[in-house]
């Protein structure tokens, strides 16, 4: 190879080099900034294809999107100094870049460091200043837009970040607590459960007193009903037999003699002792109505 051919194919590898180092791409997912000798130049390039001085300038590019960052379960005080274990989490983009390479060398690590501290520093200033039954129901979403907007405003002062929303997750007692509370309202529940079940047996007494009662007032009433029906039946049964041994006692003096015969031999093991010549058997004879 001839020096002619070499000092050209060094200038077309140098031209490829400088070009390859004079433009960078800026994603549309990104936020970009660029940097001469560590001095930002250029602040929030846009997305596209740039042009930077090559072997000067250095572009750096950061993730642009809506990040989350979630953060570890916290102790807090209320304001009657009750603990509460509180899980929370932000959402934040870049707002400045420059700011935000300023104050976190553009790693994301430190960013959310500092930013979990100044939320958990929100989150005790707002928690405190709150009763349990605030923080937990009553003001739990004023809570949550308040640490919200005084998170957003100091981010985006010190960190050049803008933080969207914050969340609270979940809102638990501490253990220890727990098992306290637990008791407390196993005992207050069975409490009103005794409460609950001597009202009931109470109630009960008195439904199976008057129950009772009335039984034994419908039960009379039936006997007296029962027996002035009786009385009048027998009377009607007295009234019907003297009315019919007027008519004929002879054939009514037979019927009742019939009926003594089936009622005495009813039995065939019975025994009887009687004069066959008595009156018991005078229907028995050949000729009872010649006597």
């Amino acid at each position: 190879m001839s020096n002619k051919s070499l000092f050209g194919l060094i200038v077309l590898l140098a031209a490829v080099i400088v070009g390859w180092n004079s433009f960078f791409v800026v994603d549309q997912t990104e936020r970009a900034i660029v940097l001469q000798f560590g001095k930002v130049v250029k602040n929030d390039v846009p997305p596209g294809l740039h042009f930077k001085l090559p072997f000067v300038q250095e572009a750096q590019s950061f993730d642009g999107r809506l990040l989350t960052l979630d953060t570890a379960t916290q102790r807090y005080l209320t304001l009657e100094k009750k603990a509460l274990m509180v899980d929370s989490y932000a959402k934040w983009r870049i707002a400045d870049v420059q700011r935000f390479y300023t104050a976190t060398s553009g790693l994301r690590a430190i960013a959310e460091e500092r930013l979990s501290r100044q939320l958990e520093s929100g989150l005790r200033n707002e928690v405190a200043r709150r009763t349990l039954h605030e923080v937990v129901s009553g003001e739990r979403d004023q809570l949550m837009a308040d640490i919200t907007a005084t998170l957003d405003e100091n981010a985006r002062r010190e960190l050049g970040i803008e933080v969207l929303d914050v969340r609270v997750k979940a809102i638990d007692l501490p253990a220890e607590v727990n098992r306290s509370v637990f008791d407390r309202m196993s005992t207050e529940r069975e409490r009103e459960a005794r409460e609950h079940r001597a009202k009931g047996a109470e109630l009960a007494e008195g439904i199976r007193a008057d129950a009772d009662r009335q039984q034994r007032v419908i039960v009379a009433e039936a006997f007296r009903e029962s027996e002035k029906i009786r009385g009048d039946g027998d009377a009607q049964a007295a009234a019907i037999y003297a009315e019919a041994y007027n008519k004929d006692p002879e054939f009514y003096s037979f019927s009742r003699s019939l009926q003594a015969y089936r009622e005495s031999f009813a039995n065939k093991s019975d025994m009887l002792v009687l004069d066959p010549e008595s009156e018991f058997f005078k229907y028995m004879q050949a000729d009872p109505l010649q006597r």
